[in-house]
């Protein structure tokens, strides 16, 4: 409980960006812009997947959990940025905080381990390619992506046990753009030495653990190109992985300096957590999916169908 000076905190005041504030309008056009193409992509790319045939494929069923990931991780942030963005400072219910906390905790949770995923799906389809089906039946890719989304979900369980215990008083402004771990730590009364200590515990099998799987996969998967012997075949190959490899990077960078390695820069993190809120979401459709043929003429066949109806 707060002592009789101050009072249970009921409500925090997001501040996001003051510094900004002269371009706020700009800034507020390219984030709506950037959010409207998120959506639109990822939807057109659950679309594809789910009435294209050819594209009945672990590696774009993979790309479907993504894509649903991304608009879930996104949609829970980015429209009240915009309204922080706009007005300058937003109040935000306690319990509307924290659940905005815990689902974009889940949706960050569960794309770390969908990209872990698709990593041994590349892994699996380059590297044995003769039994690649046999392995990556269907059964197992529901598997893989039931666990994806449920591990997420069950560890922010966890978290949120500590987190609900946290008392906060008196203090109650956010200086950041959504309720994320750090900030909310920051504004606790409370001794939060054991909720470092555990999410520090949690980070290793959560976001450590999987990033090195992926690079040890991409080590065993460009040694296999490496022993093509066509050329053409090895160079998109390669540019395939470096483009795969560019997203994962930015993404777990971002998320070990964030979430991982202590910062006291809240500008910095600001602009870090932007990364893997608003960049990553809009490259990924486009690495991974809209560079892909198969995805590229699954669109034209979509809109010649349009154009014929």
């Amino acid at each position: 409980m707060c002592d009789g000076n101050q009072t249970d905190v009921k409500e925090f005041l997001l501040l996001a960006f003051p510094s900004l504030h002269h371009i706020k309008y700009q800034f507020f056009s390219l984030i709506l812009f950037i959010y409207i193409i998120i959506i639109s992509v990822n939807v057109l790319l659950i679309t594809l997947v789910q009435i294209s045939a050819n594209l009945h494929l672990p590696l774009y069923f993979f790309l479907q959990n993504l894509a649903l990931a991304d608009i879930f991780l996104t949609t829970n942030v980015i429209p009240k940025m915009l309204q922080v963005i706009l007005w300058d400072q937003v109040s935000i219910p306690f319990y509307e905080c924290m659940a905005q906390f815990y689902f974009h905790s889940v949706a960050g949770i569960v794309e770390c381990f969908l990209l872990t995923t698709m990593s041994y799906d590349r892994y699996l389809a380059i590297c044995f390619p003769l039994h690649y089906f046999a392995i990556m039946d269907f059964r197992f890719q529901l598997q893989l992506a039931f666990w994806s989304w449920l591990l997420g979900f069950l560890v922010m369980v966890c978290e949120m046990f500590f987190i609900w215990n946290l008392q906060f008083c008196g203090r109650n402004t956010i200086d950041f753009f959504f309720c994320d771990f750090s900030p909310l730590l920051e504004l606790s009364s409370s001794d939060i030495t054991t909720v470092v200590l555990e999410d520090s515990i949690f980070s290793i099998p959560v976001i450590i653990l999987p990033f090195l799987f992926i690079i040890v996969s991409y080590i065993f998967i460009i040694v296999t190109i490496l022993k093509m012997t066509s050329i053409s075949g090895r160079k998109k190959a390669f540019s395939t992985c470096s483009s795969h490899l560019s997203i994962v990077c930015t993404y777990y960078g971002t998320l070990i300096v964030v979430y991982v390695v202590p910062s006291e820069g809240t500008s910095l993190n600001k602009f870090l957590s932007l990364l893997y809120i608003v960049v990553t979401p809009l490259f990924n459709p486009i690495i991974y999916s809209l560079r892909n043929q198969e995805i590229k003429s699954a669109i034209r066949r979509l809109f010649r169908k349009k154009i014929v109806f």
